[in-house]
């Protein structure tokens, strides 16, 4: 009888090893120099925990820690509320309209954060049209919503289409029988609720809040557009590198390293709660939306449209503004094409790179992603086992440290990396992957392991039986999950900002730049090219699929 952890020489072995290696390369290695760079003072050339104590001996910095964990806790409990609330009533109410809201949500999710950012500082920042007729309508000087709340603000309405589709899928598996012997006990209303349906879903919307804490902890655009000096960690340590990265690169390696050590630990967290609280549903008769009378349908649709507006504000307000005439800072009256006309003239190959690299970026992913997932579930060993887990930990981490640490590990030759288009691909791959990987290897356990085994016992080699039957079979989910990291890929920001030239620059860091100078119609612009790329993928992505919704 064959052991599944034994180690056999094959090809697939040779591919194991190589994708191993991959990963060594380009994010082992690069973390570790982080935590070499940390203590290691390049002018003494001794290792010193200095950078460390600069760190924590000053409140400036060690506010910055606080200051990122209320903000994430607080968008986390936010987003799990109105979420929750979103789905459930989703679920149980038919609202007009349910696929156009539902298209919204996703189109929401898959957006960059600081596209909303940027949208709500043209409504409600200072200069803004809203806080203008505040201003006049009650005579006072609102400033707008820069600092605390409106990074509160920007990324609950970004995170919690999060929680809507993690609880959304778990409130469709769970059978309806249970409602009804709630209901047959005397339990109705918000007692059913909170005794039946919330212990019920409860382990998939911890998972759901901490995938929301950690991107919350990891975003830097919406922070640097909108605080203005309240201080997140991606933030202080995108400043610091930018400004002490000739005299003081030890100190931006430290806070990576306390961010890293920080993202693990909640990542460790997710998969105790996971493995701990997990709860099986089976529905044989699901949940199904019932028409609702009175004032519970009239209170239902009400809250559904008014977070659906507030979630869909940012996409509307680059669209509309993208048409307005401009003098370079400011709308005018009227419309015109001056701002696209401008975008492609002056930032054409901003465009191109996006497209450039998201697709070279895509298919490394394809490539690699599949026979990740194959080796994974197939192939079982300690080795791959370890590479499977291994491949999940970049899309944990920040975008800023993995930039940093790449170019700690690529700023010399032999392996001189930086300021090229490659060193951008290898961001985008390790930091994408997972989402290919995760959505082939859940086709691949549905097909059945003896397809294979006929095959092979025909004749053909096991590699040969891979490409000609296996494969096939997984493409639609290698398809979709291939479309999911692209569409992340094109609104990436944290890492590319820090690794990015002239010649590197791409669509986000474009529309970033541009909202920091000012220009805000050809941020605009930009932005909506961006947003047209994302509603056309997705929309690609239900073509092929044949489905209406996603899994994250």
């Amino acid at each position: 009888m064959n052991n599944p952890k034994r180690v056999r020489w094959d090809i697939w072995f040779v591919i194991t090893l190589s994708t191993f290696a991959l990963f060594i390369l380009f994010f082992v290695f690069p973390v570790y120099k982080i935590f070499i760079n940390s203590i290691y003072d390049a002018e003494t050339k001794r290792f010193t925990l200095a950078a460390f104590e600069k760190f924590f001996a000053r409140q400036y910095y060690t506010s910055t820690i606080w200051n990122s964990l209320k903000v994430t806790l607080l968008v986390t409990l936010l987003a799990a509320a109105l979420g929750t609330v979103l789905a459930y009533i989703m679920r149980t109410v038919k609202i007009k309209g349910k696929g156009m809201v539902e298209i919204i949500i996703i189109i929401t999710v898959l957006s960059p954060p600081f596209i909303g950012a940027y949208s709500w500082i043209l409504l409600l920042g200072r200069s803004g049209v809203i806080t203008k007729f505040i201003n006049r309508l009650f005579d006072i000087e609102f400033n707008g919503i820069y600092g605390f709340y409106g990074i509160l603000l920007v990324l609950t309405l970004k995170l919690f289409p999060l929680i809507y589709l993690f609880v959304s899928g778990a409130l469709k598996n769970m059978d309806n029988s249970l409602n009804e012997a709630a209901e047959n006990l005397g339990s109705v209303g918000l007692h059913k609720i909170v005794k039946v349906v919330i212990p019920l879903i409860l382990p998939t919307l911890l998972a759901a809040s901490l995938l929301v804490f950690m991107r919350a902890l990891a975003d830097f655009g919406t922070p640097m557009l909108i605080g203005e000096g309240y201080r997140t960690l991606p933030v202080l340590i995108y400043t610091s590198f930018v400004a002490e990265m000739g005299g003081d690169a030890a100190f931006a390696a430290a806070i990576s390293v306390v961010v890293v050590i920080m993202t693990t630990l909640i990542f460790l967290l997710q998969k105790y709660i996971s493995n701990r609280s997990t709860v099986e549903m089976s529905a044989l008769r699901p949940m199904e939306p019932e028409p609702a009378k009175g004032a519970k349908n009239i209170i239902s649709h009400l809250v559904v449209y008014l977070v659906v507006l507030l979630a869909a504000i940012p996409q509307a307000v680059v669209i509309f503004t993208s048409f307005l005439k401009t003098n370079g800072r400011i709308f005018t009256s009227g419309f015109s094409f001056d701002s696209y006309i401008h975008a492609f003239s002056k930032m054409g190959s901003a465009i191109t790179n996006t497209y450039l690299f998201s697709f070279t970026a895509i298919l490394i992913i394809l490539v690699i992603g599949t026979l990740i997932a194959y080796i994974s579930v197939r192939k079982k060993n300690v080795i791959t086992e370890t590479l499977d887990t291994l491949t999940m930990i970049p899309y944990i981490i920040p975008g800023s440290v993995l930039g940093i640490a790449l170019l700690a590990a690529f700023n010399k030759k032999p392996l001189l990396l930086s300021g090229s288009a490659f060193i951008i691909i290898a961001v985008y791959v390790i930091r994408r992957l997972p989402y290919t990987i995760r959505s082939s290897s859940a086709i691949l356990r549905q097909i059945n392991p003896s397809v294979e085994e006929a095959a092979q016992s025909l004749g053909a080699s096991p590699f040969k039986t891979f490409r000609k039957v296996t494969l096939p079979m997984m493409v639609p989910g290698i398809v979709s999950g291939a479309l999911m990291s692209w569409m992340t890929v094109i609104s990436e920001l944290s890492a590319s900002i820090i690794l990015y030239v002239g010649t590197t620059r791409t669509l986000t860091i474009s529309i970033y730049t541009e909202v920091i100078r000012g220009n805000y119609g050809v941020a605009a612009a930009l932005s909506a090219i961006l947003s047209a790329t994302t509603v056309i993928a997705l929309l690609l992505f239900f073509k092929i699929t044949g489905k209406k919704e996603i899994q994250l």
